[in-house]
Formats: structure tokens, C-alpha cells, sequence
């Protein structure tokens, strides 16, 4: 039987207030995630894990925008430029969340967002045209906030589920953990349908967020 397509998103803020040592270990993290995607993947031989990187700043652009299968996927560092235009960014993913070009026999996608401010522009408007679409409502959505800064409010709009919270990157080692929980609890949430009305990704093992200790650690 012919597997089925689960299309993981990334949504990536590129904002200056990420340059320097976020935006480093954000690349870095990602960068690491990659094999135990591929892990994950290689253990649901039923769905075909598809990526694609969506960053966001002044403009939002696709980085990369056609879906590449994980084993042929290299990740490629992003770079920091500007404003946090999230809304602009969720208006494109809203129109990669229509069938076609979704194919129907999609599993659900993922939708990862990661951000350290406030947005710039109608953010709410783009959410909302994230929800109007069939795939859109279905997808298992994750959020990590990097620093303090980070508008948790909008985070938690965007996860449009009171049971979920926005995964908090505080320290370099948290975000590290945090992408490390994203890439796999999400993608086998996403490529293990579950009978009835529970979702996946309240679950406790193996879908529950992770807590660190930053006693060793520094603090952005």
C-alpha cells in the first residue's frame, strides 16, 4: 500500500532581534533535528515525511518551497532581515493548505512555528485565513517562544487549542530540546491517526513538551 504525504512546515522568524547567537543556534538545531526526523520517519513506514521552510521578517519567503522528502532534505541556514511579518507568512501557508495543492490523501500536516516578538503586521488575518482551510484546521500545530520577549498570546492563538502551550526557548539549550520535541512528537502525531476525538499531542509519554533546568546554562 502506498504511503501517505504528512507536509512539516516550518515557520521561522528572521526578525533582527534574532541575530547573533538565536538565529546561530536555531540553524544549528534545526540543522540537528534532521536524523532523528528521519528516524521517525524510517519508523512509520506509512507516511512519507515531506519538509519545507517558510522564514518570515520585513517579507515573508519560502526557503525552502517545494516539498523535499527527509532522506533527500539538507538544511541551509537562514539569516536574519527586519521586521516580524507573520501574518504574511501565514497567508502563504494558508494557500499551500487548499486542495490541490494539498493532495487529499495527506495525512495531517504540521505546522511549526518559532518566534522571539511581536509581530509587525495583521498576524490575526493571516490566522485566520490559516484556519479557513480544510487542511489548516486539521493540522498539529507546535510553537516554541525564544526569550522572554516572545508574544506567548499570539503563540497560543496560533495553536488554537487550550490544552496545548507554546513551548518555551529561554536558553540555548531549550530551544535545543524544544525543536529536538517539535521535529518528532509532531511528525508521529501527524503520522499516527488516532481513532475518536483525542489528540496526540495531549498525551503524556511521549507528547509532552519538554522541561529543563537552566541552572548551567545561559539565559538569552
Amino acid at each position: 500500500m502506498a504511503n501517505r504525504p504528512v507536509h512539516f512546515i516550518w515557520l521561522l522568524d528572521c526578525s533582527y532581534s534574532m541575530q547573533g547567537e538565536k538565529i546561530a543556534r536555531l540553524n544549528y538545531a534545526i540543522r540537528e533535528a534532521i536524523p532523528e526526523m528521519r528516524s521517525v520517519a524510517h519508523d512509520n513506514p506509512a507516511a512519507q515525511l515531506l519538509l519545507r521552510t517558510l522564514t518570515f521578517s520585513t517579507t515573508a519567503q519560502w526557503h525552502h518551497k517545494d516539498p523535499v522528502p527527509v532522506d533527500d532534505f539538507t538544511w541551509q541556514d537562514v539569516q536574519v532581515d527586519g521586521m516580524t511579518n507573520l501574518g504574511e507568512a501565514l497567508q502563504l501557508v494558508s494557500r499551500e493548505l487548499q486542495s490541490p495543492p494539498m493532495p487529499q490523501r495527506a495525512l495531517k500536516p504540521v505546522l511549526a512555528l518559532v518566534s522571539d516578538g511581536v509581530p509587525t503586521d495583521d498576524w490575526k488575518a493571516g490566522l485566520k485565513a490559516v484556519d479557513a482551510t480544510p487542511w489548516g484546521r486539521k493540522a498539529v500545530r507546535v510553537a516554541i517562544a525564544i526569550g522572554e520577549d516572545a508574544d506567548r498570546g499570539v503563540l497560543q492563538e496560533f495553536l488554537g487549542n487550550p490544552e496545548l502551550r507554546p513551548l518555551d526557548a529561554n536558553s540555548p539549550k531549550q530551544l535545543a530540546a524544544a525543536i529536538r520535541w517539535a521535529s518528532t512528537a509532531a511528525v508521529k502525531a501527524a503520522s499516527q491517526p488516532v481513532a475518536g476525538s483525542s489528540d496526540p499531542m495531549t498525551k503524556k509519554p511521549p507528547y509532552a513538551p519538554p522541561v529543563l533546568d537552566d541552572d548551567d546554562d545561559d539565559v538569552w
